[in-house]
């Protein structure tokens, strides 16, 4: 068997530290904030060369809350892409904001800055880019539209911890980024945890009021905040992980490497990256037409794939009221039927991907 993704063992890679960092925390005492979450802050900031990060509970609070500190609500439209996983709608829907859908670029799966402008209404307040699979985003057009519309720009970059643009780490370039750190992501912690990072003092500072009831002062409340605070035990784990990111990033790169010198002539659609991307390998994403007769190929095979992501936001039930006919996004349509995403992990083998390249190739 050749799981997609395999949790246990990087619990087990980094077991004593982790089990120690459980530990120094539970007899701390103190279990909510407090000295191992502005640790993990100051050091996640320092790594994403950002000057300021904030903890919280999970991905979707990262962008609600960053939503939320820059005063986007009902009556507002932000821009997001086609082709992504519905959390990004549902921040901007959170607020009260309307999300204003544009399909991605042909080639990188990723919101192509070229759609973004034509999409542009007077009640545009925000763009919010997605460097999805772990490949950044084409920021250095989307930060010029932004500046010359008077816009926000807030990054989803739950997949991309790592990876970098034009040789400079996501984590500032908008005015904010937003992280998960699901278990399944690049750091994951070992439950839900999230972030939000930035250069802009007030900007975080606003996130930490909004993420603790709207208090910074016990029992005095200046805004109707939420309770969105990242363990401290999450925060333990994080910076364990954070220790060794880097060399799991590089690993990453190793398979991704491998994974696209064995299926170069395999038929299928490979990811591009462009010259000024880094990518952090979140995700390895294959297109074909037949996709699914594939994938049920490689499950046959004991070989584990998963699909990023099977009906794209606007073919959802949940925004069925704003009525988009599938077509109206052909490319996040096509992409929803034909994307296989492989087994990819710092702790898969490059004896285990050369067993995946050789099935697929077999499997034509």
């Amino acid at each position: 068997m050749i799981p997609f993704l395999d949790l246990r063992t990087a619990y087990h890679e980094l077991k004593p530290k982790i089990d120690a960092a459980v530990s120094r925390v539970l007899e701390s005492g103190w279990y909510i904030l407090g000295p191992e979450v502005e640790a993990f802050e100051a050091e996640w900031a320092t790594f994403c060369e950002a000057k300021h990060a904030v903890g919280l509970a999970n991905g979707l609070d990262a962008l609600i809350l960053a939503l939320r500190a820059l005063d986007i609500g009902p009556g507002d439209e932000v821009i997001v892409p086609s082709n992504t996983y519905i959390a990004t709608w549902l921040a901007v829907s959170g607020v009260g904001a309307t999300p204003v859908p544009v399909e991605p670029n042909v080639a990188t799966y990723i919101i192509d800055p070229a759609g973004v402008e034509a999409a542009i209404t007077s009640r545009t307040r925000a763009l919010l880019p997605v460097h999805l699979y772990g490949q950044p985003a084409d920021m250095d057009p989307m930060l010029d539209i932004a500046r010359r519309h008077g816009l926000r720009v807030i990054e989803d970059a739950a997949q991309a911890h790592g990876a970098r643009y034009k040789g400079k780490r996501i984590g500032a370039h908008g005015d904010v980024v937003c992280w998960s750190f699901y278990p399944g992501k690049n750091l994951g912690a070992l439950g839900d945890a999230g972030a939000i990072t930035t250069n802009d003092a007030a900007l975080a500072e606003r996130v930490a009021l909004l993420r603790n009831y709207g208090s910074r002062q016990k029992y005095v409340n200046e805004e109707a905040g939420v309770n969105s605070r990242l363990d401290p035990i999450q925060a333990a784990v994080l910076r364990v992980k954070l220790a060794v990111l880097d060399e799991w990033t590089d690993r990453r790169r190793s398979l991704a490497t491998a994974y696209t010198e064995g299926l170069a002539e395999s038929g299928l659609i490979l990811p591009h990256v462009p010259d000024w991307a880094n990518p952090a390998w979140h995700l390895y994403v294959v297109r074909t037409s037949d996709r699914d007769a594939l994938q049920g190929r490689l499950t046959k095979a004991g070989i584990g794939t998963l699909i990023h992501y099977p009906i794209p936001p606007h073919m959802q039930k949940a925004y069925a009221e704003m009525e988009i006919m599938p077509e109206a996004f052909p490319l996040a349509r096509d992409l929803a039927s034909e994307v296989l995403s492989l087994p990819m992990g710092p702790q898969l083998g490059l004896e285990q991907v050369h067993d995946t390249i050789t099935t697929l190739r077999n499997a034509g």
